[in-house]
């Protein structure tokens, strides 16, 4: 059977073509017979300055085209001046924003706030939105952001662009427009060969390793795609149908473990959860893909009704072993204990684990551990500490062998999400919960609202 969304992305593709190869002949016609020939010689800033004043769509996404093109092909210092363009050169008019304010205030009306807004909105937004007419662009500009981000680190002045980057993209890769294809091992193998490379938890070390990955009865792999970035996963899922909640990630990579049949489950185990695409970061729909994976899954095998997670804890031992013991949350006998082999002394690591997951934040007050953060956000309740969970070389460098199960009670996500957002309250499991009771009171202390 054909794939019909390649097909409908190859035909959306097809047009925007034609319409770029009309656009450089338009193009031509409309700057003079010798611009085809001059073009290279105009730099980009003036090549920008064209773009965003051209009025002619067609020859718009052919001077896209070529700008993006020339971007490519520049070095990192290059880049660098590009980016630095798009801060110094397109950014909003200080005085004909005062100007515009002023006028509102004296006179206010839709007339004089639309004025307002457009003095206010910076115009390298609309030249973003430009540069993204010609096919391709749109992952073009999401590789453009890679290299925003880790200018931005150095220049603190292209933090600017980087919002307007951001604001642009929660638009563009909206949860209307993405595609949730699943993975198997009868997907093309250009795809496949990518979800290698993006493989961000446990590494895919053969293809041997992917289809264990794949091809079982009781194992799934989802991901999310954008018509415009084609065959680019943007992010996926890898799940194991199992009987029960799983303490440790070995026996469901375990080459030679026996596979069950899909409906013999009743748990479906999140355990890896990769983003694909660094332009993206910030820009959130990890959360929809798990809710749509359960609900898919939950059609498909009526057996199952756990949905949880098998999850790293990534910024956990670089936590406990710098400034960790603040304000008596670990005692400096326990973080000693916890230095020991793995297995050793498991009191002081479970409570350890749960000081750093339930009492480290970030700037900003939320979760200091990035799956942490994402999966309480996601409405999730944190259901279980598992110790010696990931042997591996990774799992003992970043958490002792620790790894944390996050349950997702699809009837409960709404109100954990909503209880987090308005009070920063975390969803904890009752076991949990009693056994860190004295944690619990200072979390919930550290996460009232002032």
């Amino acid at each position: 059977m054909p794939n019909r969304t390649l097909g409908k992305a190859s035909f959306l593709q097809d047009l925007l073509q034609a319409a770029a190869d009309q656009g450089r002949h338009l193009m031509s016609r409309t700057f003079g017979s010798a611009f085809a020939e001059s073009v290279r010689e105009r730099g980009l800033d003036e090549l920008l300055d064209l773009l965003l004043s051209t009025r002619g769509e067609a020859s718009g996404v052919a001077m896209a085209r070529e700008i993006m093109a020339r971007y490519q092909r520049l070095d990192r210092n290059g880049r660098l001046r590009f980016l630095q363009s798009l801060s110094d050169r397109f950014s909003p008019d200080q005085e004909a924003v005062r100007d515009a304010f002023r006028r509102f205030e004296e006179a206010p009306s839709s007339r004089t706030l639309r004025a307002l807004n457009e003095a206010v909105e910076p115009p390298r937004q609309e030249l973003i939105r430009r540069l993204n007419l010609a096919p391709g662009n749109t992952l073009g500009l999401v590789r453009m952001r890679e290299d925003l981000l880790a200018a931005a680190a150095d220049d603190p002045a292209l933090g600017d662009v980087d919002r307007d980057f951001q604001h642009l993209f929660s638009s563009w890769f909206n949860r209307g427009f993405l595609v949730m294809r699943r993975i198997d091992w009868a997907t093309p193998a250009h795809i496949l060969e990518k979800i290698i490379r993006y493989e961000a938890v446990h590494a895919i070390e053969s293809w041997d390793d992917l289809r264990r990955r794949l091809e079982p009865a009781d194992r799934r792999c989802f991901a999310f795609f954008h018509p415009a970035l084609a065959d680019e996963p943007l992010i996926f899922v890898e799940v194991a149908l199992t009987r029960d909640i799983p303490d440790a990630i070995q026996p469901i990579l375990a080459a030679d473990r026996t596979p069950i049949a899909a409906e013999e489950a009743t748990t479906a185990v999140f355990y890896s959860i990769s983003n694909c695409q660094k332009g993206l970061a910030k820009i959130s729909f990890g959360n929809f893909l798990i809710k749509q994976v359960a609900e898919e899954l939950k059609r498909e095998c009526p057996t199952l009704s756990i949905f949880v997670t098998l999850s790293p804890v990534p910024g956990f031992r670089r936590w406990l072993e710098g400034p960790a013991v603040v304000d008596g949350v670990v005692a400096p006998a326990e973080r000693a204990a916890v230095g020991g082999t793995v297995g050793e002394a498991s009191a002081p690591l479970r409570q350890a684990v749960a000081a750093y997951l339930l009492t480290a934040k970030s700037a900003s007050g939320q979760p200091r551990d990035p799956v942490a953060r994402f999966h309480i956000g996601n409405g999730a309740r944190l259901e279980r500490i598992d110790l010696a969970a990931d042997l591996s070389s990774k799992g003992l460098a970043e958490s002792h062998g620790v790894m944390v199960n996050y349950l997702y009670d699809l009837p409960m996500v709404e109100s954990n999400h909503e209880r987090y957002a308005q009070t920063g309250e975390i969803a904890v499991a009752p076991a949990l919960r009693r056994e860190f009771s004295s944690l619990m009171a200072k979390a919930g202390r550290a996460s009232a609202p002032a």
